[in-house]
């Protein structure tokens, strides 16, 4: 058993209340201590993703248990690249923290450090029960840090952000009930064996439970029409908060295609064409809503906030289709929209610190210290969420339509598609052109204050994220083979099954037979 697989939610957990206890009136000590626990998840992700690249899913058993009666987690190609990904964002998220964000407000770093051991816990389970429990750890942590730092405005986004979530946990104990009384399992790969075998008479509880599941994985992916807590939390959230919650819409995505995929997926009976004639129309109207925010947005932080939304849509559009070319494409574009929303979060912070009493709403204002280097980094940023070449998002998109161009609804998804990056284009470009451009030629005549300079690891985080997008773009070519092993893998529901419960091969094939 490979023990390394506890250990990127066993690092957060323990550095936690050690920040608590014993440094938490030391913010330099605190600070050393949060970035190298992130700097030693980063090293677990890589080893871990080269672990998972070499062939079947491993199985990490606690306290020996024999799944399906113990906790179990699962490493697979999947998991081991969001565990990357997570890692990435939370190193570079920290940087600009550290140059002063994180003293506005208390237990930042601990609180940091619990949302990851939620988000990484939330990769690796192997059971619905403890999907639960990680997405309870990941959301208490995300309220400490949505109202960090304190006003009455982030305080009034916080208790919608409270309320919300508290109505999706009720949910999901709910769908866990149902699913655990009609098959008296919760483990995964247990419930991807019996959910065929369910008879005809259970088969709605099971239905409701599934389509329960996919309501609160879908709160959580800010899927319409769901979605609307999402823009008003985002954009009063701290700017190194709201970069790290780029992550947090990509758990939901992930546990679409983790429980529904598996479980509910085609061939595992009644339920999974339920999932499937709804996921696809709700990703197509979720793009349209996301980008038509960006364009009629008054802010950057509701701008870059709708574009999180879209993102999400483009997203689960390969996603519900759940093919292996678009699986492929859709986990290129998953990458890629984190990056580009984590880096657009953090520039929505610099831009608001240098406007006194403006903030980062979209107003003409004088121009604002290091306005030059700030621009070019938005137009990076932008150029790559609405999907521009040469950058990772029109490769991502260009993925996606390739993938779904023999499919029934490919003249919606390419209309779609193409219709709303038309729509984050002018959005941006009419948000940039007031920030900058307009901006540069007021300068002087208002005689406003401008804001102080941050320091230079603000820019070197921005600047991180945006060479993460550059190299994403650049080894395309190269990171192909291994999502479309991911893809294969998740495809593989037989093989999942017998890796984790060691049973004979074959067994989905022959229960889903045995279901018709």
């Amino acid at each position: 058993m490979n023990h390394w697989i506890i250990l990127p939610i066993l690092l957060p957990a323990l550095v936690a209340p050690m920040l608590v206890l014993a440094v938490r009136h030391d913010v330099v000590l605190a600070r050393i201590f949060s970035v190298a626990s992130t700097v030693l998840l980063l090293a677990l992700a890589v080893g871990l993703l080269v672990t998972a690249s070499a062939g079947e899913p491993q199985v990490y058993a606690l306290g020996h248990w024999p799944p399906p009666f113990g906790i179990v987690l699962v490493l697979d190609r999947l998991s081991a690249l969001m565990l990357l990904l997570t890692a990435l964002l939370a190193l570079w998220v920290l940087l600009f923290a550290i140059d002063g964000a994180d003293v506005r407000g208390r237990h930042f770093h601990a609180l940091f450090q619990l949302q990851l051991m939620g988000i990484n816990g939330a990769f690796l389970t192997g059971d619905l029960f403890n999907l639960f429990v990680f997405f309870e750890v990941l959301l208490i942590a995300s309220y400490g840090l949505m109202v960090h730092g304190g006003g009455a405005a982030r305080l009034r986004a916080g208790v919608q952000y409270v309320a919300v979530n508290l109505v999706g946990s009720s949910l999901f104990l709910i769908a866990v009930g149902l699913i655990y009384g009609v098959t008296g399992t919760l483990n995964m790969a247990d419930l991807a064996a019996k959910v065929p075998m369910v008879p005809p008479g259970d088969q709605a509880l099971l239905q409701t439970g599934a389509l329960l599941l996919l309501l609160v994985f879908a709160v959580k992916a800010a899927l319409v029409p769901v979605q609307f807590w999402l823009p008003g939390t985002y954009a009063l959230a701290p700017a190194p908060v709201a970069a790290l919650f780029a992550i947090m819409t990509k758990v939901g995505a992930y546990a679409i295609l983790r429980v529904h995929g598996l479980i509910f997926g085609e061939g595992m009976g009644e339920a999974a064409h339920l999932v499937q004639d709804w996921l696809l129309p709700a990703a197509l109207v979720t793009l349209a809503t996301g980008m038509t925010g960006v364009l009629a947005a008054r802010s950057l932080g509701q701008m870059v906030s709708f574009a999180v939304i879209g993102s999400m849509g483009t997203v689960m559009i390969p996603v519900a289709l759940y093919t292996h070319q678009t699986l492929a494409a859709g986990l290129y574009y998953l990458v890629h929209s984190t990056l580009a929303a984590g880096a657009l979060f953090l520039l929505v912070g610099l831009v608001a610190e240098r406007r006194s009493g403006l903030g980062d709403r979209l107003v003409v204002a004088p121009a604002f210290a290091q306005s030059g280097l700030i621009a070019a980094f938005f137009f990076l940023a932008a150029l790559a969420m609405a999907g521009l070449p040469p950058l990772s998002g029109f490769v991502g998109k260009l993925l996606i339509l390739d993938a779904v161009r023999d499919g029934e609804a490919a003249a919606w998804i390419w209309t779609c598609i193409l219709v709303t990056s038309f729509l984050a284009i002018i959005g941006f470009a009419r948000g940039g052109s007031t920030l900058f451009w307009k901006s540069a030629a007021q300068e002087g005549r208002l005689g406003m204050e401008q804001g102080a300079d941050s320091g230079a690891l603000s820019f070197v985080a921005v600047g991180g994220l945006l060479a993460g997008l550059l190299l994403w773009t650049a080894l395309a070519g190269q990171v192909t083979p291994y999502l479309e092993a991911t893809a294969g893998q998740l495809l593989d529901r037989g093989g999942y099954v017998d890796t984790v419960l060691e049973t004979p091969g074959k067994v989905i094939e022959e229960k889903g037979h045995g279901a018709h």
